[in-house]
């Protein structure tokens, strides 16, 4: 009897639950997930749900490094970004619904392509995942007594759901590979400038990461 159905599964499970659900739920109802990433999700749905497909894909970029029912939290979605990725098929009566479904928890909503979207989160939040996975996983046990503000906030996803992110970085690793690349050349700038105890160069790849991030305001 469900008006909405919304699949909050690990991403290589949404797509079967998407499935099951069609089946049971009555023809109004409209499908949509919270999958981290979407053009995988999407192009098996397309294929294979039935006649005008009810699913628009949504990505909402909330939440933390902390799982289950007990992190649950009432302001969840707040003034969070909210992607909702519809595709040539999706009815836009439907991508309407589902952006007034989120908006309705407190989100904002921004559109794109299933493929813009992975490629864009691929930047901003896998690869920084990765990162902060590999940067704990160097550091020596016996020096954790040791870690302050910088370690635990630059580490702190890093505490995620180990199978959750597998499947995310094996479903998006493409686009991930090639944003390695471009982190590996600023990371390669800053060994360089080091190496030559260059001053100026330092300062100026520190000043354009303070810049990126003082622009977001957060």
């Amino acid at each position: 009897e469900a008006d909405l159905v919304v699949a909050c599964t690990p991403i290589e499970q949404i797509a079967d639950g998407i499935l099951q659900a069609a089946q049971h739920c009555p023809a109004h109802c409209l499908l949509t997930d919270a999958g981290s990433t979407k053009l995988s999700i999407v192009e098996r749905l397309r294929a294979e749900l039935p006649g005008t497909s009810r699913f628009v894909g949504s990505h909402p970029l909330a939440g933390s490094e902390k799982v289950g029912p007990e992190a649950a939290r009432a302001d969840l979605f707040d003034g969070r970004m909210v992607v909702v990725t519809p595709t040539r098929r999706t009815r836009p009566e439907h991508v309407s619904q589902i952006e007034q479904f989120w908006q309705s928890l407190g989100a904002r909503v921004v559109r794109m392509s299933p493929q813009a979207h992975d490629e864009a989160v691929a930047a901003t939040s896998h690869v920084p995942h990765l990162l902060a996975s590999a940067l704990a996983a160097a550091t020596p046990e016996d020096l954790l007594p040791l870690v302050a503000g910088g370690w635990l906030d630059t580490t702190r996803v890093a505490a995620g759901d180990v199978e959750l992110w597998r499947q995310i970085l094996s479903d998006n690793r493409l686009h991930i590979l090639k944003n390695l690349d471009k982190f590996e050349k600023v990371l390669a700038a800053f060994r360089t400038a080091l190496e030559r105890n260059d001053l100026a160069k330092i300062a100026k790849l520190l000043e354009q990461g303070k810049q990126t991030r003082d622009a977001v305001g957060m």
